[in-house]
């Protein structure tokens, strides 16, 4: 399973991601438009059934131009797992079978939509997508990147697992039913995780971050309350940027690259927009030209955006070993 570099491809980060993944680094708008007349669903294609149709009990559909509008509007009740495939790929098939199978276990909070990009390839445009097989879902609108070229069962249900988080962080929590159902339910959040999952599906991040605080001091190994917080306080330094700001910065940064507030602003710019190594980087190398108490408020934050990214992230394990040659 291969993450991809673009805006709009990255692996879901773990816990309170929602804000990270429902930003809109992709534009669907030009995929919304009404269709005078929705092609008959092509039968054969792996991974989908045939004649399936959107907001039905089939879980499991083939993306068409005239229905990829319904399955946008139908991820507000539940997130649709889109998997764009194309013939010439040998790993798509593979890939189709594993997500159909996965997409059953969930009991209808998931859709799959298998969307042949030869057939449709204004989706692949609109998705960014660089290679074939990709999956990508979407949740309320705004997409989700999930993960490049093949995985395994085990890869996918923990990325549904996380997904199925943020959409339930952005209040969205239906179930279609006719699934097979055999999914567990999750074990009960710890109180204080749970109240701080409740103050951000309200909007209330500096609540969020002093129920992680708090878990934080009861159990300092806590490595989800860590991420959490970090995420958090990301979310709170994002919220009151309007897009003028957010040029602004950029454009400060450009001219002032030995600035810090600057640089650190753009970082988490660029990990909310998805463009992760670049994030990281203009990190390290602000690091690396600098010292003193600046230095060491960059490597702090670099830390807390590897928690916000994910440690296990192989963009943060390059990152650390950058990090370790301009320190070291």
């Amino acid at each position: 399973m291969e993450s991809m570099s673009s805006p709009a491809s990255r692996p879901v980060p773990p816990a309170a991601a929602s804000l990270l993944n429902l930003r809109g680094a992709v534009d669907l708008s030009s995929l919304k438009q009404p269709r005078p007349a929705t092609p008959a669903v092509p039968s054969g294609t792996p991974g989908a059934e045939p004649g399936a149709a959107p907001g039905g009990p089939e879980l499991k559909v083939n993306v068409t131009e005239g229905n990829f509008q319904q399955l946008v509007e139908l991820s507000a009740q539940v997130p649709v797992v889109f998997a764009l495939w194309a013939s010439y790929s040998p790993e798509s098939a593979g890939m189709l079978d594993v997500l159909g199978r996965v997409v059953d276990s969930y009991g209808g909070r998931l859709v799959l939509g298998a969307a042949d990009i030869e057939a449709f390839p204004q989706l692949a445009q609109a998705f960014q997508v660089q290679a074939v097989p990709t999956a990508v879902a979407v949740v309320k609108g705004q997409p989700v990147p999930l993960f490049q070229g093949g995985a395994d069962e085990q890869q996918v249900r923990s990325l549904f697992d996380e997904l199925l988080k943020v959409a339930a962080a952005n209040g969205v929590t239906g179930s279609l039913g006719g699934g097979a159902g055999t999914e567990a339910e999750p074990a009960p959040l710890p109180p204080l995780h749970q109240a701080a999952f409740d103050a951000i599906e309200s909007g209330d991040y500096a609540a969020a971050a002093d129920a992680y605080r708090q878990a934080l001091n009861e159990m300092p190994s806590d490595p989800e309350a860590k991420a959490g917080l970090a995420q958090v306080e990301l979310m709170l330094r994002l919220q009151p940027l309007t897009a003028q700001d957010s040029e602004a910065v950029r454009t400060q940064a450009a001219d002032e690259p030995d600035n810090l507030d600057a640089q650190l602003a753009v970082a988490d710019l660029d990990v909310a927009g998805g463009h992760v190594e670049d994030a990281l980087n203009r990190v390290v190398s602000f690091i690396g030209r600098n010292f003193g108490p600046e230095r060491e408020t960059a490597r702090v934050r670099l830390l807390e955006l590897f928690e916000v990214v994910g440690t296990s992230d192989e963009r943060v394990a390059k990152a650390r070993q950058a990090l370790a040659r301009v320190l070291f």
